[in-house]
């Protein structure tokens, strides 16, 4: 039993990783043989994925018809946009309340990483994104609410998915470090105030852009 749930958690994790980072585009059919080559994973646990991915708003299940990538609209990225503000304020609050000096270091030192990947002369997009999570987390990391928690990793997930979608250039459109720098100060500060706003500032940054682009995408397809 325990390897058959490892199995599904895998193949739960590579297919939302995948989806995420556009590997699989809005309504694209989710065969369960070609997921079974993709993967190298039994149908039993990949179907046991997709209804987990679904129950995310990864995956829409089309009932007999079997699995399909999620669609996108500008009014989903508002909405995403909104939930994702108003729930990540809270979990801000929380960690900061909760936090101690281990909290401190790890935002300390993963501002740090981040810096370092924003002020490479050619930057690395895959390296950036993993430490612009590590970022978030760390602020976040003294939260203790399980299912605060959850709700934050899956609004994060969806917002990525947007952000990857649309491609953003990001220095050409905005100082992005130095919206990490205000985060980071407010936080380290203990600052809860100002720290959220920066954050829904920084959120709603991503999502202004992410939109033009989207909408700039869909005007091109049509």
């Amino acid at each position: 039993m325990e390897a058959k749930l490892t199995l599904t958690d895998q193949a739960y994790e590579r297919l939302r990783e995948d989806i995420v980072h556009g590997a699989f585009h809005p309504g694209d059919k989710l065969r369960i043989e070609f997921l079974k080559q993709t993967y190298d994973v039994g149908a039993t646990p990949l179907r046991e994925a997709l209804y987990r991915l679904s129950a995310d708003g990864f995956v829409h299940v089309q009932g007999q018809r079997g699995f399909r990538v999620a669609d996108m609209s500008l009014e989903e990225l508002k909405d995403i946009t909104n939930l994702r503000v108003v729930l990540e304020g809270m979990a801000l609050t929380q960690s900061v309340e909760n936090s101690d000096d281990a909290w401190e270091s790890r935002v300390v030192a993963a501002f740090h990483h981040l810096t370092k990947a924003e002020n490479q002369k050619e930057p690395d997009i895959q390296e950036w994104e993993a430490r612009n999570r590590e970022f978030h987390l760390a602020l976040v990391s003294c939260c203790h609410s399980p299912w605060l928690m959850r709700f934050h990793e899956i609004l994060y997930d969806q917002h990525k998915r947007y952000r990857n979608i649309a491609r953003i250039d990001r220095s050409a459109r905005r100082n992005v470090h130095d919206e990490h720098t205000a985060i980071c100060d407010a936080a380290l500060a203990k600052d809860v105030k100002t720290l959220c706003k920066e954050n829904e500032n920084h959120i709603r940054r991503t999502a202004e852009i992410t939109g033009q682009i989207l909408a700039e995408n869909e005007n091109l397809e049509e």
